[in-house]
């Protein structure tokens, strides 16, 4: 495994590219995986960053979500145009210290911010696209898992995540109990659910349907599938907010274009992604998800539950209609080292793991005392 500072020239369009600048990406070799499916990625690289110093005891790994990345905290700068998607809860005095905690986040095996994912190049020297294999939560665990051992990693104090950075999170403390201690599980779940499949493939689709597509092999093209992602983000973003912000802000609301506003918001919300993410890694992240079942051959998810020894919170969102409460109270029951269940008052749906910073840090607060 080699750790290096220089830039992989795969990406593209929507993802970052050769001659972006890189803020404060550190890039790590960590070599071939092989999968669950029996197939190997060679080469695979990972990108991450970290924040405060690393006593030996000290690690905080945080988790990102389906298209979030490596950037947990920190202003707007060179290579991260908006600020840390958690920054108010990590940093300098904050629930999670970065004066006493050693933070790592690492973007996802499969993404599109600076890790192998099908726009990076194969042993060909050509872009993955649409051949890139097929992805699970636990081949993902196991890139973080390579992360770890190379920065001399050997227990976290804590793991830390929410949607899919949850996944990852509890298959982090089933597979490997003995490496951690803590471990934060916010608006995830111990599989995905028939509802959650179903939204989630009705996205896979919609990008899939895009003539632009050309099964994932578009790199070359003069565009990706934009409209797919767009309309695969705006799918997605009605499931992440609830009936209640949606109603309270938009109504029925027309604006002077003619549009209902809540029309306009959800387009809004497309572009965004449209500017800054690859539809392939939208197409094999999302599968990845599908895959999360953390009882899956170890006996069922009773079974798996009781594996984890950490010191266990596990908070839900009190409106989220994709990962409802029930799912959290699954694994607040189900994990032994599990405190009650924590339910985060929002009208912001399954956002409110990321808006509802206050409720969240003093959940975050209690855990690392």
């Amino acid at each position: 495994m080699t750790i290096s500072p220089s830039i992989d020239p795969s990406l593209v369009t929507g993802a970052w590219r050769e001659g972006d600048p890189v803020g404060r990406r550190h890039f790590i070799d960590i070599g071939d995986l092989r999968l669950d499916s029996g197939r190997t990625i060679p080469d695979v690289r990972l990108a991450y960053e970290t924040w405060g110093e690393f006593d030996g005891s000290n690690a905080v790994l945080i988790l990102h979500a389906l298209t979030g990345d490596s950037h947990v905290c920190g202003p707007t700068q060179p290579g991260h145009p908006t600020v840390g998607w958690w920054d108010a809860l990590v940093g300098p005095g904050r629930a999670v210290d970065t004066d006493h905690q050693y933070v790592v986040a690492a973007n996802i095996l499969g993404g599109c911010q600076g890790s192998t994912g099908p726009s990076s190049k194969d042993a060909d020297g050509l872009r993955w696209g649409g051949s890139f294999p097929a992805l699970t939560v636990r081949d993902q665990v196991r890139a973080e898992v390579a992360l770890a051992d190379a920065l001399g990693i050997d227990t976290w104090h804590a793991v830390m995540g929410g949607s899919a950075g949850g996944m990852r999170a509890l298959e982090w403390a089933v597979e490997h109990p003995d490496r951690v201690e803590r471990l934060f599980l916010l608006a995830t779940s111990a599989y995905a659910s028939a509802d959650q499949i179903a939204l989630s493939t009705t996205q896979i689709d919609a990008i899939r349907a895009d003539t632009a597509y050309f099964d994932g092999d578009y790199y070359d093209g003069p565009h990706g599938p934009l409209h797919g992602l767009d309309l695969a983000r705006r799918i997605a973003h009605i499931s992440y907010r609830s009936e209640t912000e949606l109603s309270r802000r938009f109504g029925r609301d027309v604006q002077d274009d003619g549009r209902f506003a809540v029309e306009s918001y959800l387009q809004h919300h497309g572009a965004k992604l449209v500017s800054r993410f690859d539809a392939n890694s939208y197409v094999v992240l999302s599968a990845a998800m599908n895959s999360h079942d953390v009882g899956r051959g170890r006996g069922g998810t009773a079974s798996a539950l009781q594996r984890v020894t950490a010191r266990t919170v596990v908070a839900g969102i009190d409106s989220d209609r994709l990962y409802p409460l029930y799912q959290q109270q699954e694994l607040a029951d189900g994990i032994p080292g599990a405190t009650p269940l924590a339910v985060v008052r929002s009208d912001f749906g399954h956002d409110g793991f990321l808006v509802e910073s206050d409720q969240v840090s003093r959940l975050a607060r209690d855990l690392l005392a």
